[in-house]
């Protein structure tokens, strides 16, 4: 008996059952090929357009059916109906065909079939093998990179910048002469040797040389009337100095608060036995004149000049190599708006000798005027400008000696006058002893500071006048 080319009713609840219709419509399309549907191409199309894939299947497996079930002839017409007995049957009594025996709840026909097809078509299941395994694997690649943590954004901090611990700044020390309060060099400098110089100021001496660059400077009466010098030098040190002349005993106490070596060209008999008793660095002219000439523009004893080169070489032949001392407290100048003293008059002795000064604001010093005449410096020509004037009244009489002289009570206290930044301060002097420093004090009590620079400090008797404006 042939299988009829539609199945019966059935078969169809056959299909139903056996779970064909929700096979996915992916299997049918890749088994397709070796189910023989090829040649039934309207076929084919009708079930891809099938909205449920089981039904698709269905579909095939039915067309599987009538191509197997077509009439034969002859002998295989009757082996084909005499095997069509052996078939499975299914409740309602039809025949499932061998095609599908397949269908249903064992599927182990789908892997024959599958070899068999594998078996016909090696270069097609290579290429769906290679085509699989590269879905596959640009799947998984693609599927890692989905998965995979999206890197988070990284603010990289650039690490503080250390700074190096700066060396400690260093201190350059400062120096200062306490001569002067000048700055010097080195320290060196400001503990070396002062040295003391007598230099004349009669009318035959001037302009004399060297005194313009004294650090501070004694002016007194020597004799008669005529005044002298005693100049004071630590870190300025001019080429030419002179003319010198004696000493007094009055000269070698002011001096002597400084330390110095005490140059002059003999002296009174008090003087002499002062600064010859040991207790003095005594450089006479009488003693060491190597250290000193005569000049021959100049007549005697008018004459006598010194340099510095010579000088140092007495000091350190003689082994005077530093002085100690206390200087006189030094300030940084400090000029008010208004100045109350411009122009000072020191009356000394007579016009040949007596002083004027007139306050330059441009250096904040004081021109000196003597005679009349501005006092200038032979060599250089420059006029003799203290920073810091200072008149002392010191009580004075005639003394005998080696004659009659001027005696002088340089130590106890008495009136001062300081003029300095184009003002005066009136106040006192004390000197407690021949080798103490002088202390000039205000009406206070207080001690004044001293702008730094030359300091030029004239003696004159308490009934001598002394007038500014």
């Amino acid at each position: 008996m042939s299988c009829p080319a539609t199945p019966s009713k059935s078969f169809r609840s056959f299909i139903s059952r056996s779970g064909v219709q929700r096979q996915p419509l992916l299997f049918p399309l890749i088994t397709a090929p070796f189910l023989g549907v090829e040649a039934y191409p309207n076929t084919l199309a009708q079930a891809t357009s099938l909205d449920n894939s089981r039904e698709a299947l269905t579909f095939f497996a039915i067309l599987r059916v009538m191509d197997q079930q077509k009439p034969a002839s002859g002998h295989a017409a009757h082996t084909s109906a005499h095997a069509d007995t052996n078939f499975p049957r299914i409740p309602d009594g039809d025949v499932i065909p061998p095609a599908f025996h397949h269908i249903g709840p064992d599927h182990s026909s789908h892997w024959q079939h599958f070899k068999r097809w594998v078996g016909a078509h090696k270069k097609a299941s290579i290429g769906i093998a290679a085509l699989t395994v590269l879905l596959l694997a640009s799947g998984g690649v693609g599927l890692y990179f989905w998965l995979k943590p999206k890197p988070q954004p990284v603010t990289v901090t650039p690490p503080a910048k250390i700074q190096p611990t700066p060396a400690p700044a260093q201190v350059v020390p400062k120096y200062y002469s306490p001569l002067t309060g000048m700055p010097v060099a080195d320290e060196a400098t400001a503990k070396q040797e002062v040295t003391g110089i007598m230099i004349e100021n009669s009318q035959y001496a001037r302009p004399q040389s060297g005194l313009v660059n004294a650090g501070v400077v004694f002016e007194a009466i020597a004799e008669g009337g005529i005044t002298r010098f005693a100049a004071l030098y630590q870190e300025t040190k001019p080429k030419l100095i002179g003319p010198v002349r004696s000493v007094r005993p009055y000269y070698v106490d002011w001096m002597a608060a400084f330390d110095p070596t005490i140059v002059h060209v003999g002296g009174s008999a008090n003087a002499l036995s002062e600064v010859r008793n040991g207790a003095y660095k005594d450089a006479d002219e009488f003693f060491n004149g190597s250290y000193f000439w005569r000049a021959t523009d100049r007549f005697a004893p008018h004459n006598v000049y010194t340099n510095f080169d010579k000088l140092d070489a007495l000091n350190k032949d003689k082994g005077y190599t530093g002085s100690t001392f206390t200087g006189f407290p030094r300030k940084d100048d400090n000029p008010p708006i208004t100045p109350n003293a411009t122009k000072i008059n020191i009356d000394i002795s007579y016009d040949l000798f007596n002083v004027h000064y007139d306050f330059d604001k441009g250096c904040n010093c004081y021109e000196r005027y003597l005679a009349g005449e501005k006092q200038l410096d032979r060599e250089t020509g420059q006029n003799v400008k203290p920073k810091v004037v200072i008149v002392m009244r010191v009580p004075t009489q005639l003394g005998f000696e080696d004659g009659y002289r001027e005696q002088m009570t340089d130590t106890g206290t008495g009136t001062a006058y300081v003029f300095q930044d184009g003002t005066v301060t009136a106040g006192t002097w004390t000197k407690k002893s021949k080798k103490d420093q002088i202390q000039f004090k205000d009406d206070h009590g207080q001690e004044i500071k001293l702008n730094r620079g030359q300091t030029f400090i004239s003696i004159t008797a308490p009934e001598k006048s002394v007038t500014w404006q």
